[in-house]
């Protein structure tokens, strides 16, 4: 009898952390807000007047809303979204030729690793939609304006880690990294027409509730 009092004993002891960590799993939504930057790795092929790997699109700083669902305490899928972004482009040897604006939404698939801790670590990959919603790109002194594919897909992969720091709020730092390419070509007879790999680096902190 006192044998099988002291097993039922240690099983309820066991039992207290493992409910108590069920009791700390919210719901199946989290919403993060972020600031990332974005670090485009741009290249393109030489084309025409332009040479190859000349085409530069500078980083920016931006804010980023992304909503995650959680299917099982493992497996969440992530939509990413902020507005459109602007970006400046030069060329080697030119200088600046404009801007462009786009707007990336992004849907990754994420594995979330149990740890029993505060610290949840997670890897995901996805598609990304590069939409050019804004096009003021041309070749200073030439008459030329140069056109950019309108939108293309692209595939990405990610890393991060949530720090809860209540049962509902966690820190988070996340990095992704995404091919996808615009075409260049222009409208004066220079002969660019070229794919342009933007494949851009996206570093991000910021803050998520769970619910």
């Amino acid at each position: 009898m006192k044998k099988a009092l002291a097993i039922t004993a240690l099983a309820a002891t066991l039992a207290v952390p493992s409910y108590a960590f069920a009791q700390q799993a919210d719901g199946p939504w989290l919403v993060r807000l972020r600031a990332i930057n974005i670090n485009p790795n741009t290249s393109n092929g030489q084309s025409g007047a332009l040479p190859a790997d000349s085409v530069d699109i500078n980083d920016r700083w931006a804010p980023e809303v992304d909503v995650s669902y959680f299917f099982t305490p493992n497996v969440a899928l992530e939509l990413v979204l902020t507005y459109p972004q602007k970006h400046d482009v030069s060329v080697n040897g030119i200088g600046d030729i404009g801007s462009i604006k786009q707007i990336p939404p992004s849907l990754f698939a994420q594995y979330h690793f149990a740890t029993g801790t505060g610290f949840k670590p997670y890897v995901g990959a996805g598609i990304t939609w590069m939409y050019i919603t804004d096009n003021n790109l041309s070749v200073p002194g030439a008459g030329s304006i140069l056109e950019v594919r309108k939108s293309n897909w692209g595939f990405g992969l990610q890393a991060g880690v949530d720090y809860a720091l209540t049962k509902n709020w966690y820190l988070n730092a996340d990095v992704k990294y995404i091919w996808v390419s615009t075409k260049l070509s222009d409208t004066a007879g220079l002969g660019i027409n070229t794919d342009l790999k933007v494949d851009p680096w996206v570093f991000g902190l910021g803050v998520g509730y769970r619910f």
